[in-house]
């Protein structure tokens, strides 16, 4: 039997527009899988289809192979956290995070409501009026709310992109660890790359409502399936064999090279190119330079350049594509 979530073959529609187009994945037992993609890419449909929110068009939805494509939303076991957290402001934090607990007696609703308190870095918060809490200690309440009941599957979606960057670094950590800690397995939904990396064993990448690769985030980054996973990924531009060795690269390409965001570099003995523009920081400057084809493309210098730059390609910072 498989273990776990199977999506077969999903499509979403509202009225004549397809959402979510043929889609198929797993979730394993204690996987988190990211779902990225830009906005409108059918991501937040597909969690929303899966958690029984929006019906199929076709396909099934499965866990442990039985299909649940029909069951109620209630019924399926499954939790799902929003951007807000939608807490409720006339309870205290802890009367969250046991608000579905009612069927344990005291001592073990007001244990379950310590222990996952004390799990997401909230210890001896539980008397306190979430009104005062802020963004981050929010989202961590709404966290423990979400796995008090011990989910199936707890389902995210874009749950820290109402916070600045440096918190949703941090809180995208103390989601990673809570959920590896308590075993509970997630579908992550998010636009932010460095939050899918992050979090996420495997990650599934999205485009008008088709997936187009879905990997660990290693092999994913090393190895992208077509160019358009590529430049969502930050590659670019993308280089045809000829114009890669214009540039330095070292034997034969076998397809088009991606450049990376650090696959160029100045060298001595490198190519010498038009500087466009330059945009100086501390340490490192960002130059805009056009290569031998025509198209721009960016590096960074730890030196201020003239009117050229010599550059090479460095293949340790670019892929070959397969497509």
């Amino acid at each position: 039997m498989v273990s776990g979530l199977t999506v077969t073959d999903a499509v979403v529609k509202y009225g004549p527009v397809t959402a979510v187009d043929q889609v198929s994945l797993e979730v394993a037992p204690g996987e988190i899988v990211a779902l990225l993609g830009a906005s409108g890419s059918g991501k937040s449909s597909l969690l929303r289809a899966i958690a029984g929110l929006e019906p199929l068009a076709a396909g099934t939805i499965e866990w442990d192979g039985e299909d649940i494509t029909s069951v109620p939303v209630h019924r399926r076991g499954f939790v799902m956290m929003f951007q807000d957290g939608q807490l409720f402001p006339h309870r205290s934090v802890a009367g969250n995070v046991g608000y579905a607990l009612n069927q344990l007696d005291r001592a073990e609703r007001e244990a379950r409501v310590e222990a996952l308190l004390d799990l997401v870095g909230l210890a001896g918060y539980g008397p306190r009026p979430v009104t005062a809490l802020s963004g981050g200690q929010a989202q961590r309440v709404a966290l423990a709310r979400s796995l008090a009941p011990h989910p199936r599957l707890l389902m995210l979606d874009e749950p820290l992109s109402a916070l600045d960057r440096g918190l949703r670094e941090h809180l995208v950590g103390v989601l990673e660890r809570t959920m590896r800690a308590t075993g509970t397995p997630g579908l992550y939904v998010t636009h932010d790359q460095d939050e899918a990396f992050a979090i996420a064993d495997r990650i599934a990448v999205l485009s008008g409502g088709r997936l187009l690769q879905i990997a660990p985030p290693d092999i994913l980054w090393r190895h992208p399936a077509t160019a358009e996973v590529a430049e969502f990924l930050g590659y670019g531009p993308i280089l045809t064999p000829s114009q890669a060795r214009a540039l330095g690269w070292p034997g034969e390409a076998t397809g088009r090279v991606a450049i990376g965001p650090d696959g160029l570099h100045p060298a001595a003995d490198g190519v010498p190119l038009p500087v466009l523009g330059v945009k100086p920081g501390r340490g490192r400057h960002e130059v805009t330079v056009r290569l031998p084809h025509g198209a721009s493309a960016e590096l960074r210098a730890t030196e201020l350049p003239g009117a050229e730059l010599a550059v090479r390609i460095d293949p340790a910072g670019s892929v070959v594509l397969a497509d």
